[in-house]
């Protein structure tokens, strides 16, 4: 259901399993339910959203006053997100920029819109994997309902499993789209968490040695969780670049 990947006096940082809901539904109780029941704690605030099929990096706090700040680093941008995706249909164009308004569809779904009132804002990379398989390194800049789903829906490379979004495949949890990277910096200091895919993107026998090298001995201050196995068995220079370090890469300035 989750790991947990650094405990702070104010927050906590976990990573969350593709399936896994954050808060409760009518059929099953939620993730804060669980993690406060396994550590102990009273009360626990998710100060940002991850969708029930997203793994990935969730943020919470541990008292109200952590969450209200924590909660307006989210609102004010101030926190740089990345997110991995995988997808097996060829896209539009291989990097650049995603931006538009976002209406609602059918079927709970979102949708792209030409007009650029108050846009969703995404950045992206591609990589070619070999295999069929493209990856992509995603930066929102904004943080609407499924913006990263409609963004590659609407460059042709809807994200594996997601049905909603035009993927045929449907997968038994969630979808390849997963929260690799929060960065952010918390009363004056800086913090930065990595949580690499566990179950569908990385091997590490099949990696280049100074990347496994990388997650044997991560930056001072950066918390990496190793791979496990894999669905892609290579990874150029480039896209290792994109995992392990995406916020070093060359991304062109958002005013």
């Amino acid at each position: 259901m989750y790991h947990i990947l650094a405990e702070h006096n104010d927050f906590l940082v976990v990573s969350k399993f593709a399936g896994v809901c954050v808060h409760c539904e009518p059929d099953r109780v939620g993730l804060l339910v669980h993690i406060k029941k396994d550590l102990g704690l009273e009360q626990l605030f998710p100060v940002h959203r991850l969708d029930k099929v997203t793994s990935g990096v969730l943020l919470c706090a541990k008292t109200s006053a952590a969450a209200s700040e924590l909660s307006q680093l989210f609102q004010n941008r101030q926190v740089e997100k990345y997110y991995l995706a995988l997808s097996d249909q060829k896209p539009k164009k291989k990097q650049g920029l995603i931006s538009g308004d976002m209406e609602r569809g059918r079927r709970g779904a979102w949708k792209l819109c030409h007009s650029k009132n108050k846009p969703a804002i995404t950045q992206f990379f591609s990589y070619g994997l070999g295999d069929g398989n493209r990856l992509f390194l995603l930066k929102p800049k904004t943080g609407k309902t499924h913006q990263l789903r409609v963004a590659l829906k609407s460059i042709g490379s809807p994200i594996i499993g997601d049905r909603l979004y035009g993927h045929p495949l449907s997968l038994p949890e969630g979808i390849l789209l997963h929260a690799s990277v929060l960065s952010f910096e918390y009363q004056g200091e800086s913090y930065r968490y990595v949580d690499l895919p566990n179950d569908w993107l990385l091997d590490e026998k099949s990696l280049p040695d100074t990347f496994v090298n990388t997650l044997a001995k991560p930056p001072v201050n950066t918390l990496v969780k190793p791979p496990v196995n894999t669905l892609v068995k290579t990874l150029q220079d480039d896209a290792v670049m994109a995992i392990e370090k995406p916020w070093a890469l060359s991304w062109p300035v958002i005013r």
